[in-house]
């Protein structure tokens, strides 16, 4: 696929510059000159001007469709109705008026003959260019007028709402009008009429008395209805319950077009209307869109789509108050979002005329070509869903296309025109003859590959390109297929149907044009008889809430036995698809969700292995009641006989069904009182009225199914007022605020208003520095102080304190406060500005919520409960406490608490993080007590997949290997969970269908990824997508790249296939599936090593190992010729296999001194050198990361050690694979002393480590400050000769005057089994022997290229007596012998001191 869709780019872009067209689609407009001078035809232009609309008419009208089309010349008109061509040459009635509209003399229309109603359309055409054809329009005819309710007589009060019926059909509305005492009714605000032809007459006037009739004027004699007599009553004088004269009703619109909830009410007093959408107060003041028509009626105008939802009609009088709703459907008329465009071709191309639409409901689209339905075929496809794709152009395909789109409340048309143009004439040349030898090389069912040699003409044919012609026997049409780049003599003929018979012809292309087609050749592809067809028949239905049953049939080109089926089903919207294997022709699946939508496919399975999919079938589980309770539960007093309920829906996906309403159960509080329930709509909320006063309840609420009833909510309770209060004015100033300043944040209290007969729905308070408006908090009537928090120390706040309740704000009450400065530790003490004193007794605090639990419900959901000790052990809140849960996330670390309110023992948390952990704490306040935080539960949400591409990716060629690219990434930023893999898609072709790119799957801990064997000079588009447990997220965009245009020079010809030992790219010995760790042969930064600075830095190496070697002896020399025979004997420090070295003659064991001495700037670093290669140095495979090195078991700065040990695996791996790389051979082992093998040492504390296995020790000091490290490479005359590098420890700067550990020798003859765990080091041998300066230079650390620098470094021992050292080991210390060696080192130690204080 990737091949074929560069193939037809590049035909694309031949056409375009053939054209002179930057469009590579060929979507051009005007006329432009082929390279031959011959003059390209330009598209014509021809459209409508106008296209006729729906029309509505009565019988005896004349009505006029109107049509009009421009082109260069005059297009003919013709006019379609109900799809056939009307004769308007012989029709008396209707004719084409000369612009191209249809003019229609007096309607006819009676119940049995309609032939004016139907759909009308418009065509017009240009002959020898083409057809195009209009919108349809619809002609509705009014019936005969009839009635189907007529006013009746009725009375009113004055101020009153009243409604007379005068219901006719929907086409017969437009003709309707009233009457009053039989003159004509004027509308206004007041009176108007519903779109069912009712009058509504709001805050009736004594004027508005008087006889009552509608009126239908349809064409001819008007109708008339009964007349109906309206009395005015005057107003009663007791109150009227309030009661629903006509409610809102469901309405469908479309989009454009106004609407009118009816919402009409009679009672006493005189109630007052307003509306909600969606439960938020609709503000109708000032609106251009709502208008709130006298009575409470709402129009909405110029509809859109995001007019649609619930309206609910809110009717309150002080009395009483009632409520109903109705939704809002709205429907759009087809809109293109992209028109078909003009597209050149020649005759073989395949095209795509693109459409995309948008309406609701979701338009169909049908293509026209010239005024005829286009009919799908093998050559003419519809393709991602509205396109129209035609395969092997033919002569005869030139013309206009049109799109069609239509849906419920309309259609739309747009067209493109299509011109074939002829070949360019060849240029004066040579034109190559016809291929030889084309055969299929290779035939399948869906494909066939064909090869060819040159032509005679030119045998060479480097520069020739082929086009490849193909075509089913016996039809005409054939298609095209050029190859992919000059001289490729091969091609793969994709998507073919399985034993058809094609025909293959091959014609060559130079410069000049193309030449001689070949012989056509047949080939039949081959028949598809191995594997079974679909099942057919495959039908799912719900058989409960959680199964499904599926059945199918046997398929009907079996090919062989069936010997099972495989049942694939999947979650609707999830990407985790289940399959279980079935062996007859039903299954039912169980423990499904319910409610759910599914999806399922039956693949059958023969001896050859799995069939043809079926197509997927989508089926529903029923549903159920509810398996959870409404949230959030919460009640508000609004009088002395009714109480207001809120609740939110059960939490997705515990509806099993659609809710259908909400049960809601009430009680007084006392245990033996009678339940009532009320049952409400879907709306959240309710308000139950008829309560008594000064009385508790108890409410719980159950969502409704069509099932049945779910869970219910736990009791809550609320007591009415004892009297009813006033709600009419707002409250008034609160009795009395006090604050009490802290350093950063303020507490204040108050007190009710006086006036405890209004009601005071919350307290409003506002602060801020010297102006109390720039913060307000609300907060509920039943709490009495509040902390102000995250204010400035020694800052002056204003603050102002205001009841509301519904109504509006009361008066405020200011009082002024300084928040105490940083230093203030002292007690708080109470400052008022200009306010009088008085002080506020601080109250005890209540103990804190206990057993604070959060339940991890979904990824975003999280359920917090706790218990209140000060409750009764039955934990029911009898008073006014309410409860605050906060909770809050330390990613990122500076995250604010957030904080919500209830009254409930538990709350659910929404809207959370995926795989987040949240910290949750609760508090509980009572009046002006309140308790401190509970203390903190934690919970970390549900893993969700990936909800953002992986970023950053970025495509980089490998040097050195042009057919290596190496793709590189970040994590996606909202990975919802941990990444376990990720895929990587690449492909050549950007618009291929997904499941033709190439896919390499990567595991979760890569950011890299290699992809070898490409083409060269060919753009490559990569995507990568990340996946987590929970599945698979977004793919990134695709990113391109295009590969190198040739191999590198000094490439060797099948370094592709086998590592190439003369480059040092890899070891020898590579595997199948070898892959290069990330050090490799590549610098830090993952280019590759040059040889040149390969061989340069081991010059480099070697040289200066020499020179220090050198230096070495020389001093070593030196000083040994100033040691004694007992100074030679104490050196003698290595010992063999039988572990610590205890001395004799003493109960301690001697601790000897440190060599390693750091006093301020002055070191002692010895290197140690080798005679001969160590016995126990063995090639050692590199460890791939840090964690294969076993650290030394050090008791002293262990940590450190341990911390350190990553950074130097890593460093030393990288600096020696490089050098071996380049040496074409296994690497050594090089290796820190922070991350040694374990190995034994004599010192005062038993602290030592034993090798395994080997039994062979180590000398070294493993003592080691971790601030820098430091590394010399030595190399000498045998390492040279053996061609092996010689490992160095890190020397690195050590404590002042640390004790080191004894030096053990390995046993003469041990050698090192390579297949043991640990990583043998270098025999490390120091020297005692004090010089009088010593010289510090940094050696620099390893993975750095520059070479390291020469050291002075104290005298060491020579080759003959480290011999003897060695053979003085095996011998014990006789007492006598102890105490001189002692003497020596007190000797030595003073020595040492002079050095470094000198």
């Amino acid at each position: 696929m990737a091949a074929r869709g560069a193939r037809r780019l590049l035909g694309s872009l031949w056409i375009a510059l053939l054209l002179g067209q930057p469009d590579p689609a060929g979507a051009a407009r005007s006329s432009s000159q082929s390279p031959a001078g011959s003059t390209v035809r330009t598209f014509t232009p021809f459209y409508f001007l106008v296209e006729p609309m729906d029309t509505l008419s009565v019988r005896g009208a004349f009505i006029i469709l109107n049509c009009s089309a421009y082109c260069e010349p005059s297009p003919k008109i013709e006019w379609k109705k109900d799809g056939t061509f009307l004769n308007l040459v012989s029709d008396d009635r209707r004719q084409l008026l000369p612009d191209g509209s249809l003019l229609i003399n007096s309607v006819v229309h009676s119940k049995h003959n309609k032939p004016d109603e139907g759909y009308y359309q418009c065509v017009a055409t240009v002959e020898s260019l083409g057809t195009i054809v209009s919108r349809t329009a619809k002609l509705t005819v009014a019936g005969l007028p009839r009635f189907t309710s007529q006013p009746e007589s009725t009375s009113v009060y004055r101020g009153n709402s009243v409604i007379l019926n005068c219901e006719v059909n929907a086409d017969l509305v437009p003709f309707v009008r009233w009457e009053q005492d039989r003159q004509p009714l004027f509308l206004d605000d007041r009176v108007f009429t519903l779109p069912s032809g009712a009058l509504i007459i709001s805050n009736v006037t004594d004027g508005d008395g008087g006889l009552y009739r509608c009126v239908i004027e349809s064409g001819g004699s008007p109708k008339y209805s009964d007349e109906a007599e309206l009395k005015v009553l005057p107003d009663p004088e007791v109150p009227l319950n309030l009661v629903f004269l006509r409610q809102p009703s469901p309405l469908t619109k479309v989009t454009g077009q106004s609407a009118v909830f009816p919402c009409v009410t009679a009672g006493f007093p005189t109630p007052v209307v307003r509306w909600m959408k969606n439960e938020e107060e609709l503000t109708t003041e000032g609106s251009e869109k709502f208008l709130l028509l006298a009575g409470g009626s709402l129009e909405i105008s110029d509809i859109t789509e995001d007019d649609a939802g619930t309206y609910a009609c809110i009717v309150d009088n002080g009395n009483e108050t009632i409520e109903a709703q109705a939704e809002l459907a709205v429907q759009a008329p087809p809109e293109f979002l992209k028109q078909p465009a003009n597209i050149y071709a020649h005759e073989s191309m395949d095209i795509v005329f693109e459409c995309e639409v948008t309406g609701k409901p979701t338009p169909t689209v049908k293509w026209i070509k010239n005024g005829d339905m286009v009919i799908p075929s093998d050559y003419f496809k519809i393709v991602k869903e509205h396109n129209l794709q035609v395969l092997g152009l033919v002569k005869s395909d030139e013309g206009f296309y049109q799109c069609i789109a239509e849906n419920d409340v309309g259609n739309a048309q747009a067209g493109a025109q299509l011109i074939i143009l002829e070949h360019a004439p060849a240029t004066t040349g040579p034109l190559p003859s016809a291929p030889r030898d084309v055969v299929a090389s290779l035939v399948s069912t869906r494909f066939i590959k064909l090869t060819w040699r040159t032509p005679a003409s030119d045998p060479h044919g480097d520069n020739l390109t082929y086009t490849v012609f193909y075509t089913k026997e016996g039809i005409n049409r054939e298609r095209v297929e050029n190859t992919s780049r000059p001289g490729e003599m091969q091609v793969t003929i994709q998507n073919l149907m399985p034993e058809t018979v094609y025909v293959f012809r091959v014609v060559a292309q130079n410069k000049h044009g193309p030449g001689e087609s070949s012989v056509p050749l047949k080939v039949a592809t081959q028949p598809e008889v191995q594997l079974p067809g679909p099942a057919p028949n495959i039908r799912a239905y719900a058989n409960s809430p959680i199964s499904i049953t599926v059945t199918w049939d046997t398929p009907l080109s079996g090919n062989g036995e069936i010997q099972n089926y495989k049942l694939y089903y999947m979650e609707k919207g999830t990407d985790n698809e289940q399959d279980v294997d079935v062996g007859g022709h039903s299954y039912t699946i169980s423990g499904l969700k319910k409610y759910t939508e599914y999806s399922f496919r039956v693949v059958a399975y023969n001896k050859h292995g799995p069939g043809v999919s079926t197509q997927d079938v989508v089926v529903q589980t029923l549903s159920d009641v509810p398996s959870a309770a409404p949230q959030n539960l919460s009640l508000e007093v609004r009088n002395s006989k009714s109480i207001m309920i809120h609740w939110q829906t059960p939490p997705a996906g515990t509806h099993n069904g659609q809710i259908t309403g909400y049960k809601i159960r009430y009680r007084k509080a006392s245990r033996k009182s009678e339940v009532s329930e009320s049952i409400g709509g879907t709306q959240l909320f309710q308000l139950i009225e008829g309560l008594e006063r000064g009385t508790e309840y108890s409410f719980r609420v159950a969502a409704l199914t069509s099932n049945g009833t779910g869970p219910a909510t736990d009791w809550i309770s609320a007591e009415t007022f004892e009297s009813d209060l006033d709600e009419t004015r707002v409250p008034e100033v609160p009795s009395s605020l006090h604050v009490r300043p802290l350093v950063t944040s303020i507490v204040v209290s108050w007190t009710p208003p006086e006036n405890q007969n209004i009601v005071v729905r919350g307290y409003a308070i506002g602060y801020g520095i010297g102006s109390p408006h720039a913060q307000t908090i609300k907060v509920d009537y039943k709490q009495r102080y509040y902390t102000i928090e995250n204010l400035d120390p020694s800052s002056h706040y204003v603050i102002t304190l205001k009841a509301f309740n519904n109504v509006g704000e009361g008066i405020p009450l200011y009082e002024s406060a300084v928040t105490r400065p940083h230093t203030d530790t002292s007690e708080v003490d109470l400052f008022v500005i200009n306010a009088p004193y008085t002080p506020v007794p601080d109250p005890s605090p209540m103990m804190p919520p206990v057993g604070v639990q959060a339940s991890i419900l979904s990824h975003d959901t999280i359920r917090i409960t706790w218990a209140d000790n000060s409750l009764p052990k039955n934990q029911k809140i009898t008073d006014a406490r309410y409860y605050t849960v906060r909770w809050k996330t330390n990613i990122p670390a500076n995250t604010k608490y957030k904080t919500a309110n209830t009254t409930t023992l538990s709350y659910l948390v929404t809207s959370l993080k995926p795989n987040t952990l949240y910290e949750f704490s609760v508090m509980v306040t009572k009046g002006r007590r309140s308790s401190t935080w509970s203390m903190t539960a934690h919970g970390t949400t549900f893993e969700l997949v990936p909800t953002s591409p992986p970023k950053d990716v970025t495509v980089v060629s490998k040097e050195g290997k042009p057919r290596t690219i190496i793709v590189n990434w970040q994590p996606p930023s909202e990975a919802n969970g941990k990444i376990t893999g990720y895929i990587i898609y690449y492909s050549t072709d950007v618009n291929a269908e997904i499941h033709d790119w190439v896919i390499e799957p990567v595991v979760g801990n890569r950011l890299t990824h290699q992809i070898q064997e490409l083409t060269l000079d060919t753009p490559y588009y990569f995507k990568i997508q990340a996946r987590n447990s929970k599945g698979m997220g977004p793919m990134s965009e695709a990113v391109q790249f295009r590969t190198p245009k040739a191999e590198s020079s000094d490439k060797m010809p099948n370094d592709q296939a086998l590592g190439s030992a003369g480059k040092g790219s890899r070891p020898l010995d590579i595997g199948p599936d070898y892959k290069p760790p990330m050090s490799g042969s590549n610098s830090p930064h993952g280019s590759p090593t040059s040889p040149l600075d390969s061989n340069m830095l081991l010059v480099i190496i070697v040289s200066v190992g020499v020179i220090t070697i050198v230096i070495v002896v020389i001093v070593a020399v030196f000083c040994t010729r100033r040691t004694t025979s007992h100074q030679k004997k104490k050196r003698a420090a290595c010992k063999s296999v039988n572990g610590s070295h205890k001395y004799k003659g003493n109960s301690k064991d001697v601790k000897p001194p440190d060599l390693w001495i750091h006093h301020e700037r002055l070191e002692l670093k010895p290197i140690d050198k080798s005679p001969d290669p160590n016995p126990i140095m063995t090639d050692t495979p590199i460890p791939r990361n840090s964690q294969d090195i076993t650290p030394v078991d050090n008791s002293m700065d262990s940590n450190i050690h341990q911390r350190r040990n990553s950074y130097r695996g890593h460093e030393s791996e990288d600096s020696m694979s490089t050098l071996a790389g380049r040496r074409g051979m296994r690497p050594k082992m090089m290796m820190p002393f922070d991350s040694q093998p374990p190995q034994q040492s004599v010192r005062n504390t038993p602290s030592t480590d034993t090798m395994p296995a080997s039994s062979s020790q180590t000398c070294c000091a493993d003592h080691q400050e971790p601030e820098s490290a430091t590394a010399s490479y030595l190399a000498n005359a045998q390492e040279e000769d053996s061609g092996q590098s010689l490992p160095t420890a890190h020397v690195r700067p050590s404590h002042p005057l640390k004790s080191f550990a004894v030096p053990a020798v390995p046993p003469t003859g041990s050698t090192y089994d390579p297949a043991l765990p640990s990583t043998p080091l270098l025999t490390q041998q120091a020297s005692n022997h004090p010089v009088h300066s010593v010289k510090t230079a940094s050696i620099g650390t390893l993975g750095r290229t520059r070479p390291p620098m020469p050291v002075v470094v104290p005298s060491a021992p020579d080759v003959q007596e480290t011999t003897r050292m060695l053979e003085d080991s095996e011998s014990n210390y006789e007492p006598d012998e102890l105490t001189k060696e002692m003497a020596h080192l007190e000797g030595l130690m003073k020595d040492l001191n002079a050095i470094t204080t000198a």
